[in-house]
């Protein structure tokens, strides 16, 4: 196997990890980035998140934005209200509910997700783990659609 195929099983692996995580809080893993997407943008002083921009960050159509904002809206998670700035528009925002639950999402998934890289990665010597933590983050930081100096 390729290093990009050995890592896209690996990320699979972690994928299935995490919607195993989230099932308690019957959340889909789409859920859970698109909650957070929310929950980052609301912090942030005077910006509005919409559909569109949800779908920006998240990588997805924006159908498909729609159907996760519906399902958070159905489980009392999100609201979608009148943008101030635009009245064609509509801003999503956490509700009380939405608020409260990212907190706990927040801390358990952090814990879950150290713990299950932990296992993962509990074959390799701590020497070995640091190397390939190494090499990972060169390969990140390399964006190769990035124009040459």
């Amino acid at each position: 196997m390729t290093a990009g195929e050995l890592l896209t099983m690996l990320a699979r692996r972690l994928r299935h990890l995490r919607g195993q995580e989230l099932q308690p809080f019957g959340l889909t893993p789409a859920q859970s980035r698109a909650l957070a997407t929310v929950a980052r943008s609301t912090h942030r002083d005077g910006e509005e998140l919409r559909l569109s921009g949800l779908a920006e960050r998240l990588g997805i159509a924006p159908r498909s934005a729609t159907e996760v904002v519906d399902a958070l809206q159905e489980k009392g998670l999100v609201q979608r209200a009148p943008s101030p700035t635009d009245r064609r528009a509509t801003a999503l925002s956490l509700t009380a509910e939405g608020r409260q639950l990212i907190g706990r999402l927040r801390a358990a998934m952090a814990q879950a997700s150290r713990e299950k890289a932990d296992d993962m990665f509990s074959v390799l010597s701590q020497q070995q783990r640091d190397a390939l933590t190494e090499l990972l983050r060169t390969v990140a930081q390399h964006d190769p659609a990035a124009p040459a100096e």
